[in-house]
């Protein structure tokens, strides 16, 4: 049915007044409830359905004008016989076309996001036509969105119990200084065996959060330790914690990347679902291994002679604490010759 707009506007019509009346004729309306005394009845407003049958019943309907004058639903529409579409999908109550794709043998998901965000740029489409990823893509799209935050918030909360362990602002930093280097060998690792930084690729990365601090807060827990009960200066501390935690560092370290070479070089079902996972832990571990072992006493002791500047430095709130005056002797024993005397 088409609907000659400028008529129906020139006759006070609206398009939500003429789908009203085709909805009270040939929807399902309610207009009322009968209510007894064991049951509830609705009441339904539609044509008899001997005039459903063809389009013929258009011919018979009116429409109300803004004037409250009934209009004859003919004298603005016309029918037309057509092929349509059985069912016209909607996405956020649009009408939709959805376009679906494979990806190509040694391509990602990514590299396939960025070709069809290139292409629509090209079309230079209307601001009307909407494009958006559903599916695998969206899920895609909405986990690179909150991956970021996800390794904020779990940096952020090993910090907190860090610092909340050795009641100090700086020692977290030195252990959390561990993670860069964690990163980069994930990274280099997936590199290196051609994969892609997915989602499970993501989640080693977190693992390995809490899987290298414990190299430094091996060191570190041992230094303070040493600084504390015996006395010893940062360097004699550190120095001590590097040879005397070697070993088990090594060997919780070996314990950790071995339990991750199954899933790295594992066959079979789902293999390569985990191979990344498996890949940014060995690759994260074994770069962390080597630099870890002489860039956390190095950020230890530079951490340490900060934490030393900032504790000599007096703290002075205006209008609070005072600096302190410097009183002569002559002034005091004048104030206590009185008392003496007395």
């Amino acid at each position: 049915m088409r609907i000659d707009r400028d008529t129906a506007s020139r006759l006070g019509i609206t398009p939500q007044a003429i789908d009203d009346t085709l909805y009270d004729a040939f929807g399902q309306r309610q207009v009322a409830t009968i209510f007894t005394q064991l049951n509830q009845y609705h009441v339904v407003l539609e044509l008899d359905p001997q005039f459903q049958l063809d389009t013929d019943a258009l011919r018979h309907l009116y429409v109300r004008s803004a004037a409250g004058q009934l209009v004859p639903l003919s004298t603005f529409t016309r029918v037309e016989d057509s092929v349509a579409p059985i069912t016209i999908n909607h996405q956020a109550l649009f009408p939709s076309v959805t376009l679906s794709f494979n990806l190509s043998p040694g391509h990602a998901l990514s590299d396939a996001v960025a070709a069809i965000q290139t292409v629509e740029r090209e079309l230079s489409a209307p601001a009307s036509l909407i494009t958006s990823f559903q599916g695998t893509a969206q899920a895609f799209q909405a986990s690179l969105k909150s991956q970021p935050y996800l390794i904020a918030a779990a940096i952020i909360a090993v910090y907190i119990v860090l610092g909340i362990l050795y009641e100090s602002y700086i020692h977290p930093i030195t252990i959390l200084s561990t993670l860069p280097s964690a990163g980069i060998g994930a990274l280099l690792a997936l590199t290196l065996f051609r994969q892609d930084l997915s989602v499970i690729g993501f989640i080693g990365i977190i693992l390995l959060i809490g899987i290298v601090k414990k190299n430094a807060i091996m060191m570190i827990d041992f230094a303070l330790d040493a600084e504390r009960r015996q006395g010893l200066p940062p360097e004699q501390s550190i120095h001590q914690a590097a040879l005397l935690r070697f070993r088990p560092i090594m060997m919780t370290t070996m314990a950790a990347l071995l339990g991750a070479l199954p899933l790295t070089f594992g066959a079979g079902a789902g293999a390569e679902l985990r191979q990344p996972l498996g890949i940014t832990i060995v690759g994260g571990l074994m770069l962390s291994q080597v630099l870890t072992l002489y860039t956390t006493p190095i950020v230890y002791l530079y951490l340490a002679r900060l934490g030393r500047i900032f504790a000599r430095r007096p703290l002075l709130f205006p209008g609070t604490l005072e600096p302190p005056v410097e009183v002569h002797p002559d002034a005091i024993a004048h104030k206590e010759r009185p008392y003496a005397a007395g």
